[in-house]
C-alpha cells in the first residue's frame, strides 16, 4: 500500500525546508553539523515552531527494548528531520531516515545536507510506505 503523507504532514515538511533553506542562506556550506543543528533550533524557534531536538526513541526487537535511538529533530510529532554535513548523502543515511521512520511509526522524513552550494540539492523526502 503506498501512501502518501497527509497535506499537513507536507506543510510541516515546507516549514522545515523553509528554515533550513534560511539557514544555509546565512550560513553557507562548510560548518559541522553541530553548527547546523544549533542554528535550526534557533531558526525553528524564530518560527514558532514545535520541536524536539536529539530526541531520544526505543528501539525493539520482536516487542523487546534493545536500545535507542536519537532523532536530530522531530517536528511537530510528524516529521522527522536528520541534519547531515557530508561530501554526499550516502544509501546508510537513507537506511538511517527509514529505520527512525519505522521505530516511531510516523510516515515522513526530511534527509538534509548543508554541505552543498545549492541546499535544495541537499534534501531528500522520505515516505515510508506499507
Amino acid at each position: 500500500m503506498n501512501r502518501e503523507p497527509s497535506p499537513e504532514h507536507d506543510e510541516i515538511a515546507r516549514q522545515v525546508i523553509g528554515a533550513a533553506i534560511e539557514v544555509h542562506k546565512e550560513l553557507g556550506p562548510g560548518f559541522l553539523e553541530s553548527v547546523y543543528e544549533h542554528a535550526m533550533e534557533a531558526e525553528f524557534e524564530l518560527r514558532g515552531m514545535i520541536f524536539r531536538r536529539q530526541h531520544v526513541i526505543g528501539v525493539e526487537y520482536k516487542g523487546l527494548p534493545v536500545g535507542e535511538g536519537k532523532l536530530d529533530f522531530l517536528v511537530q510529532d510528524a516529521v522527522v528531520v536528520e541534519l547531515k554535513a557530508v561530501e554526499a548523502l550516502a544509501p546508510v543515511h537513507t537506511a538511517q531516515v527509514i529505520s527512525y521512520l519505522k521505530a516511531t511509526k510516523l510516515q515522513l522524513g526530511l534527509l538534509i545536507n548543508s554541505n552543498v552550494p545549492l541546499l535544495k540539492a541537499g534534501i531528500k523526502r522520505i515516505v515510508l510506505t506499507g
